[in-house]
């Protein structure tokens, strides 16, 4: 998560521990400084997430999972069960799944404002109400159908992925293939996972209204091209940011 902060909120930023990233990088670009709170969410990507999510439910059957799956997830060269309550998905059992993966209720904040695990939010202000998501956000709502994968950017409110929520999670696995074409068979059985996921990952983490507009980015243009919105585009801002 990155966007700009005050030179006030910047100086009033946690000091980490040594071997930690700090929270606040500072930028010269286009004639202008820029103090960004950048932080990386280890563990909280979307695939990465599953896990938190396969390993923070206690029963035997998971209330994320499409009915009627019953297989195991491969990530970081680990298997985790993975099956399908006998009642099936569930939109409201699945966000309380969500928020123990988060860890929204622990008391682990030491800062004025937090996100979730303890980690500072960056201190809000005018830059958050500007959201730009990208990578897995813009895919899964390409997929579940509520905005046009063929476009560069699409406008959504978390609420999108909360509608679309329900209806995934309302969903068996074996109507699944022909009610979302465009998700890949690996990726079916979690779709109510992923969707509830990012919609408690917006709301109860980075505390956003669920009506707060924000653009979903495929692809940014840049002169006369068309580039995708990916982590090599960061890296080359901050590479350009250090010239002189």
């Amino acid at each position: 998560m990155a966007y700009a902060i005050s030179k006030k909120d910047a100086a009033n930023a946690p000091r980490l521990s040594n071997g930690e990233d700090t929270y606040v990088k500072e930028m010269h670009l286009m004639g202008r400084d820029y103090y960004l709170y950048v932080h990386s969410y280890l563990h909280y990507g979307l695939l990465a997430a599953r896990v938190e999510m396969l390993t923070a439910s206690e029963d035997s059957g998971n209330l994320c999972i499409l009915a009627g799956y019953d297989g195991s997830y491969k990530y970081g060269g680990n298997e985790y069960p993975a099956s399908a309550s006998p009642s099936g998905s569930s939109l409201e059992g699945c966000r309380r799944v969500a928020t123990k993966a988060l860890k929204v209720n622990e008391q682990t904040c030491t800062h004025m404002k937090c996100t979730f695990g303890g980690v500072w939010n960056g201190g809000g202000g005018d830059g958050q109400k500007n959201l730009f998501v990208a990578s897995f956000f813009f895919d899964r709502a390409a997929e579940a159908g509520f905005v046009d994968p063929n476009l560069p950017v699409a406008k959504v409110s978390p609420s999108d992925f909360e509608e679309a929520a329900k209806r995934a999670c309302e969903t068996k696995l074996e109507d699944a293939k022909s009610t979302y074409p465009g998700v890949e068979e690996g990726n079916l059985p979690y779709l109510c996972m992923d969707l509830v996921y990012q919609y408690t990952l917006l709301v109860d983490g980075f505390g956003l209204d669920r009506w707060q507009q924000m653009t979903l980015v495929k692809k940014v243009k840049y002169r006369d091209s068309l580039v995708e919105a990916a982590w090599p585009l960061g890296s080359a801002i901050e590479a350009v940011s250090s010239l002189t």
